[in-house]
């Protein structure tokens, strides 16, 4: 039997596909292409895998401090059991992630085959990836390194590409690779295509776990040193496991192709491709996005309450309200509560120059949206202007905020749904609908919901400062400072 233990890499902030996507809330876990998010899909793909030899252990996922309590709850709402939840203090590319979890799997007990795929891509036939996964698998079991590749459909000059070695049947299920080569430009890309034997990089690895250790003590020695240093000096809480900060900072960035992979060719370890034609995007930026999606007769794609009249070629996300288009061709227009994107979908990959200027501005439309998703639930800033503040607050069941104060506003909760514990000072108190509460400026306070459906208020906030750094945490459920 052989064992798999999937790894789902949920780093990266998706900054092309701004507004939707935001450093607090990236595209790997938003609802693009379906019901489910991209994670939600990774997640379920990976653990596909298994088969009378195949046997599949929960996956580990390797996220950043912030958004692990999102991981966990959409791993839940799809109910999908979780290996380890491994938490990279900061990023330094996939190559230290992959190890970190390398080290994991070995210390579990085992040497399994680890699958490793990116959270954020999109695949439309379940079956053929399965299938392809699965030689893929037993290719691994024999010592390979092995990548996915996906069969080359236009001169793409986005992605990397894998060079196989000619001669081999183009019908085969495993290939030899003869070389990596780096994003072309369009004459190259079309030289590619035109010769044959040359996939696109989907960046999916499968391979045994002590096989990367070996290969990466063999090409980067350095990032192994500095990384087996944070993992000794990691901590754990339930599910969570954290390497050391410090050492984790000190760790040399690089990715899992240029630290060991684009070296394999003509080196010591063996290094094959299984071409994937499952229907794969990465969905790096919005043209993708529509590429993927259904259309009309005149080759619109809309998600929400959208009307248009004479539109050709159009992607519209509506989220919060009604978008119309009048004459228009080849456009993108994705609305939020907060912000409006609309650009030419030729030039969809410019959009990381607007998140640039809003970083540089250090404008919150950067980093988070309007509806903000807590552990606990979600707040929603619905209006606000000088010295006060509205937010819709949700509170899952059973959860609460942390105890807490604030040195420059105070506090009006209404109660619009379910049953609220407020603490307030020394005084605990029940309020249900239509009830209300004041929290003094400076006052220790806690929101709590101690029933078993959604607790909602209204929150009016009045004071000098009112951003979310004006919260001073005295006691905390989720291990947030």
């Amino acid at each position: 039997m052989i064992s798999v233990t999937p790894v789902i890499l949920c780093g990266g902030s998706g900054t092309r596909l701004w507004p939707l996507s935001r450093a607090g809330f990236p595209k790997q876990f938003l609802c693009l292409t379906g019901k489910e998010s991209l994670f939600q899909q990774a997640v379920e793909r990976s653990t596909a895998v298994g088969s009378d030899d195949i046997h599949v252990a929960p996956p580990f996922i390797v996220s950043n401090e912030g958004h692990r309590f999102l991981a966990l709850e959409q791993m839940r709402e799809i109910g999908a059991a979780l290996g380890a939840a491994l938490l990279e203090p900061v990023g330094r590319g996939t190559a230290p992630a992959l190890t970190v979890a390398a080290l994991a799997a070995l210390e579990a007990g085992n040497d399994p085959i680890l699958v490793v795929t990116p959270a954020d891509q999109a695949i439309s036939e379940q079956s053929a990836y399965t299938a392809a996964l699965q030689v893929a698998v037993r290719e691994a079991a024999g010592g390979a390194i092995v990548i996915l590749g996906i069969p080359a459909e236009r001169p793409e000059t986005g992605y990397g590409y894998i060079k196989t070695k000619a001669g081999a049947d183009v019908s085969a299920a495993v290939f030899d690779v003869e070389a990596f080569v780096e994003k072309p430009d369009t004459p190259t890309a079309q030289r590619y295509l035109d010769e044959g034997g040359y996939y696109w990089n989907s960046g999916m690895f499968v391979l045994r776990a002590s096989l990367w250790l070996a290969a990466l003590e063999y090409f980067r020695p350095d990032v192994l040193l500095a990384t087996r240093r944070s993992w000794e000096k990691r901590s754990k809480d339930e599910n969570f496991i954290r390497p050391g900060n410090l050492e984790f900072a000190d760790i040399p960035a690089d990715s899992v192709d240029c630290a060991v992979v684009e070296r394999c060719p003509g080196s010591e370890f063996p290094i094959r491709m299984v071409p994937l034609n499952a229907g794969w995007s990465d969905l790096g930026a919005w043209d993708a996005i529509w590429n993927v999606l259904p259309k009309d007769g005149a080759g619109n794609a809309h998600m929400g309450d959208v009307i248009t009249s004479d539109s050709r070629n159009t992607l519209v996300h509506a989220t919060s309200r009604l978008v119309a288009l009048v004459g228009v061709e080849d456009l993108v227009v994705v609305e939020t509560p907060d912000a409006v994107l609309v650009a030419d979908k030729s030039r969809s990959q410019e959009v990381k120059h607007i998140v640039s200027t809003l970083d540089q501005q250090q404008r919150k439309e950067h980093t988070l949206h309007r509806k903000v998703h807590r552990p606990w639930g979600w707040y929603d800033s619905v209006d606000e202007s000088d010295r006060f503040k509205v937010k819709r607050i949700q509170v899952k069941p059973k959860a609460s905020l942390s105890l807490q104060k604030h040195y420059h506003r105070a506090e009006h909760w209404i109660v619009v749904k379910g049953t609220a514990e407020i603490t307030c000072g020394d005084k605990t108190i029940l309020l249900t609908e239509n009830q209300s509460t004041y929290i003094p400026l400076g006052e220790i306070h806690r929101l709590a919901n101690p029933g078993s459906i959604p607790l909602e208020i209204i929150e009016v906030q009045s004071g000098s400062y009112l951003d979310e750094d004006d919260i001073v945490r005295i006691k905390d459920s989720y291990g947030r400072h």
